[in-house]
């Protein structure tokens, strides 16, 4: 019998496409409306002064973004020399990341995603053990014990229920201890992000919810996986806070990430935040992002890069001069210099470590694993 031949799916109609650009247009024009938070414009002028954090806050959150981006400057280079492995960059994204992550203390849970390794440095992370991780040495593969961070996710949306279980547990122990879970915009679509939300909701988990919209999903833009424009209100069908920030302002999305946090010390629940930023950078350091966006795409963005502006907002003020920035910089490269001879230093791995941390007591499929691969390494 003659195999019959598929039907021909019809070119996109002049409708379909009129009303994509309608919704690109209508996410495109949210993404720069008025009702996120901003304290300091791109200029470093001060927008909202009453809200401003003390000078010593704002001289730490500087030190943290600058010590970020140094990482991510320094992994590309690392990358390029054979000396690291792939790893997804966020030069750009840090007021996103070291604002929330600042707020933070030792005690609290930190949820990352395989993009947050600036949260993560700013919590206390060594670098020797990030550059570790990225090298996918064992040395890497688990945080210190002092350290409440988890491993970097790679499974997208994974964290968010697990982040609200540990959440659960502190409250249960009675501790004032939250967590605190990052996602990107894709991720958001993601039914564990849904489940998460409701999760934490209905048993007023303490827990911060850090939404990063940084415009891309790997190659797809956010307006082509949602029609929404306001991801924080997401938070309304779970009945929890949403707040929207500039989260290029490393300011404001530290003071909003604060209030959220001490609401869920303080038994208020869970709050949503997400944080309008950008992927200026690919989405790892193997992608070429020019397959699938353009210069328009990402046009503006420069001019609101995080560092720059909380820099020019000390300069101006008085909080920082030339020489203390200098002293500052100088300080950061020694500190990852020292940090990368050590993981230089850590032995190579040994086969059968890849077995060490997946559980915390071996189960007998995993010491079989084991004695299979010592005998194989021993032949």
């Amino acid at each position: 019998m003659p195999r019959s031949r598929p039907t021909p799916i019809p070119a996109e109609s002049a409708d379909t496409d009129s009303a994509f650009q309608a919704a690109k247009a209508t996410y495109d024009a949210g993404q720069q409306a008025g009702n996120m938070l901003q304290l300091i414009a791109p200029d470093g002028a001060v927008v909202r002064p009453e809200l401003l954090p003390e000078p010593e806050t704002r001289l730490h959150l500087y030190r943290q973004m600058r010590r970020a981006r140094h990482f991510d400057e320094r992994g590309w280079v690392l990358y390029r020399q054979g000396r690291m492995g792939v790893f997804p960059p966020f030069g750009g994204m840090e007021a996103s990341q070291v604002g929330t992550a600042a707020a933070l203390t030792a005690d609290d849970w930190l949820f990352p995603t395989y993009r947050d390794t600036g949260a993560a440095l700013t919590l206390g992370l060594p670098i020797a053990r990030a550059i570790a991780y990225w090298r996918t040495s064992p040395h890497g593969w688990h945080m210190p014990e002092n350290l409440k961070v988890l491993p970097f996710y790679i499974p997208i949306a994974t964290q968010y229920p697990q982040a609200v279980g540990a959440a659960l547990a502190e409250q249960k122990q009675g501790t004032r201890n939250i967590a605190m879970a990052f996602i990107g915009d894709g991720g958001s679509s993601e039914g564990d992000f849904h489940e998460a939300l409701n999760f934490a909701g209905a048993l007023n988990a303490p827990c911060v919810f850090i939404l990063q919209n940084n415009g891309w999903a790997i190659s797809v833009p956010t307006h082509s996986q949602t029609r929404a424009t306001d991801l924080s209100r997401r938070a309304e069908g779970y009945g929890i806070p949403g707040v929207r920030v500039d989260g290029n302002d490393a300011l404001a999305t530290y003071h909003v990430t604060r209030e959220a946090v001490e609401r869920a010390r303080s038994g208020g629940g869970p709050t949503l935040i997400e944080t309008v930023t950008y992927r200026v950078k690919p989405h790892t350091v193997a992608d070429d992002p020019s397959r699938y966006r353009t210069d328009a795409d990402s046009a503006g963005w420069d001019a609101k890069d995080p560092v720059l502006r909380l820099r020019t907002h000390l300069l101006q003020g008085g909080l920082m001069g030339e020489a203390d920035e200098a002293a500052l910089l100088a300080e950061i490269a020694v500190e990852f210099e020292a940090a990368l001879t050590e993981a230089d230093g850590y032995p190579d791995p040994r086969p059968e470590e890849i077995l060490d941390h997946v559980f915390a007591e071996p189960t007998p499929q995993l010491r079989q694993q084991r004695e299979q691969i010592l005998a194989e390494v021993e032949a």
